[in-house]
């Protein structure tokens, strides 16, 4: 008996030895700011204090230009999403971007606050800081949320919109990506803030664009990266948990600002049938879709969708 348990006994201790190195093996550290900014904020990357953050931000083109774009991101992206709008952009308009809270190099907020009050508190407080009155808005998903939201709060700080796959309806997914999927379960979301094999932020990418052949490792290990700032991690299942898709939805009809809503037709995560709800609210709003394209067809093609932009922001 004693022999029979012994062998027992010795797979058993192999078989747990071998998941501890796989563990190990998977273990994704956090990584601090200074470790990031080397290769994530290059100039014209600057950080500044912006409501209790240090906000990782950029400021590009022409700086007498009174009526700036300013970018916003959606859920776990960063600044760098819009680096092709940008590029087309600054040769004739001033361009910010800027990291939300939460997400890219700005990071967690130290009381855990994800509410939309708390974002649009942020985006006004960095137009403020820059000293900038009025601005162009254009966001993607939560980005997009968080545009229509200051629009709406603070009608005379935006002259145009651009909500690009927005958030704000409840979701009616027909995919959502592993690793929100990780995050929003609560039995999951620990493990996620100390494990993180790189395949799931690579399956993650793949699953909001339209041609996940378009996915190259070098966006994949810009993302990785990134969700690995300290705090990210935690952040975003505080995030997910204090969601209230919905809740403001019937704010969109007071705003007044010329709409332009662009939309991925292959968009599985915010699928382009919202964009019909969004059109019956917002009274002054015009739909372009990318057949094509994904959740976020403002990085996966720039060039086309970009021409749009400046079409609309021009007057067009």
């Amino acid at each position: 008996m004693g022999v029979r348990r012994r062998r027992w006994r010795l797979p058993a201790l192999a078989g747990a030895c071998a998941l501890a190195v796989a563990a190990l093996a998977i273990r994704a550290p956090d990584r601090s700011v200074a470790e990031l900014s080397t290769r994530w904020a290059p100039s014209p990357s600057r950080f500044r204090p912006v409501d209790g953050l240090q906000a990782h931000f950029r400021d590009e083109g022409r700086a007498a230009d009174s009526v700036p774009v300013l970018l916003l991101h959606g859920t776990s992206a960063s600044l760098h999403t819009w680096e092709g709008w940008s590029a087309a952009l600054r040769g004739s308009r001033r361009v910010i971007s800027v990291d939300l809270p939460g997400f890219g190099l700005t990071g967690p907020d130290s009381a855990s606050d994800y509410r939309m009050t708390r974002y649009t508190r942020f985006v006004v407080a960095l137009l403020d800081s820059l000293h900038i009155a009025r601005a162009d808005i254009a966001g993607n998903s939560l980005g997009g949320e968080i545009a229509w939201e200051v629009a709406a709060a603070y009608p005379t700080r935006v002259r145009k919109l651009v909500l690009v796959d927005p958030a704000g309806f409840p979701l009616a997914s027909t995919s959502v990506p592993i690793g929100f999927r990780m995050a929003r379960t609560p039995s999951l979301s620990w493990i996620f803030t100390r494990i993180l094999p790189r395949n799931v932020v690579e399956s993650s990418v793949k699953n909001v664009y339209g041609d996940p052949s378009r996915v190259t490792p070098d966006l994949v290990t810009r993302y990785y990266e990134l969700t690995l700032r300290e705090g990210n991690r935690a952040a975003l299942p505080a995030r997910f948990a204090q969601m209230a898709p919905g809740a403001d939805t019937a704010r969109l009809a007071a705003i007044t600002a010329p709409t332009l809503l662009l939309w991925g037709g292959r968009d599985q995560l915010i699928p382009p049938a919202t964009a019909a709800r969004f059109q019956r609210l917002l009274p002054n709003a015009q739909l372009v879709i990318y057949p094509e394209l994904g959740h976020v067809p403002h990085e996966e093609d720039a060039e086309r969708t970009v021409a749009d932009v400046m079409a609309f922001l021009n007057g067009g």
